[in-house]
């Protein structure tokens, strides 16, 4: 079955849309039905499928995750003990870990399942900029 890695260059955190690179991978491998499974290599980002029409949704997610889940040196995070990575370090893991690292999506007629405003998006967890990879699995 087709497989193939993505790599996603983010800049801090924030969404970061790969539908478009995920529709074309589809596309090519010309399969009627099946199920895509898009994995994210990593343990401080993750992946979401979200409304892609209004970037007010990403903004608010944003600012959602880091109320939830502040930096390790805000003083409500002190009983953090991982810190050797940075204040943004074990919070990205706690992020990860209340998100997805992995997403299983319907091919129908050739084309994902997505509805009319959904998008597929890497949800990036550090303050530094990373190169992430993604591996999609297309299988029938």
């Amino acid at each position: 079955m087709p497989q193939t890695i993505l790599t996603v260059e983010t800049h801090g955190p924030g969404l970061y849309e790969m539908t478009a690179q995920a529709v074309a991978f589809v596309r090519k491998a010309a399969l009627g039905q099946g199920l895509l499974t898009v994995f994210v290599r990593h343990t401080s980002c993750s992946l979401l499928i979200q409304e892609n029409a209004d970037p007010d949704v990403r903004r608010d997610l944003d600012s959602f995750f880091e109320r939830l889940v502040p930096p390790a040196d805000d003083p409500s995070m002190r009983w953090i003990i991982h810190t050797a990575e940075g204040p943004d370090d074990m919070p990205a893991h706690i992020k990860a870990a209340l998100t997805a690292v992995s997403i299983g999506i319907p091919v129908t007629a050739g084309r994902l399942a997505l509805g009319t405003w959904q998008g597929l998006y890497l949800f990036e967890h550090r303050q530094r900029p990373h190169r992430r990879e993604i591996v999609l699995h297309l299988s029938a």
